[in-house]
């Protein structure tokens, strides 16, 4: 089982497989959880620009999306049934049909003690087959991975007010300014306890220190105005 993922190149080859009609296989890596060790057919690539799973593999009856570090390029033979030529004398498989390479959607499969005895073998008794664990756990199917967590945040610093938005690890919008006026109707759909009473703490810290420096200016410019009323008089 590789711990690896899909390089550049093998994504690119993959899907030049793919567009020419072929399913390359692929195995599941430690990343994709559960079914790792598990082989798959990879059935399309779709743009990665538009999310990171864009890896679709055929997972015995589904077509899941999945990250390039989630598969690896199967080894020769992967998914392979032995034919029943190959199989040693007594093994149940003897006689039964080759299956195809279609991977399984299991997790585990059954203890050869719960098989049915074939025809022409002789049939053991039921209490030599062995009882199931007490408390073992269901196997529980993978799940579909969902898309990307989207992630908005409204940021107040250096007397400005920013939004900025992100997908996974994807960029959608870089910080960019926005009036206080928006920043508290953005808050104000928050219902939550003590978040829109700090932003007008805020937003009324600024409005007193604009009115001071608006005191500011036009004090000095009633100075600037008798002083050029003054150099006209004198002219």
């Amino acid at each position: 089982m590789s711990g690896q993922g899909l390089s550049t190149e093998e994504v690119a080859g993959i899907r030049e497989a793919v567009a020419a009609g072929r399913k390359p296989k692929v195995v599941f890596t430690a990343s994709a959880g559960q079914i790792a060790g598990q082989v798959g057919q990879v059935v399309a690539l779709t743009d990665p620009a538009v999310s990171d799973e864009f890896v679709v593999v055929r997972f015995g009856r589904d077509e899941l999306p999945f990250s390039p570090v989630d598969v690896a390029v199967a080894p020769r033979g992967a998914g392979r049934r032995v034919p029943s030529a190959e199989r040693p004398a007594g093994d149940p498989g003897v006689g039964e049909p080759v299956v195809s390479p279609e991977p399984e959607f299991v997790l585990d499969t059954p203890p050869a003690a719960a098989r049915v005895a074939g025809e022409g073998s002789s049939a053991r008794p039921a209490e030599s087959a062995k009882p199931a664990r007490r408390g073992a756990k269901p196997v529980k199917a993978a799940k579909a991975k969902g898309p990307a967590g989207l992630t908005v945040t409204l940021a107040y610093g250096e007397g400005e007010w920013t939004v900025a938005a992100q997908q996974g690890a994807k960029v959608l919008a870089k910080p960019y300014v926005v009036k206080p006026a928006e920043a508290l109707r953005m808050v104000g759909l928050v219902d939550v306890s003590g978040v829109q009473e700090a932003v007008e703490q805020i937003l009324a810290a600024e409005r007193a220190e604009a009115e001071q420096q608006a005191e500011k200016l036009r004090a000095e410019l009633a100075e600037v105005e008798a002083r050029l009323a003054e150099l006209r008089e004198a002219g």
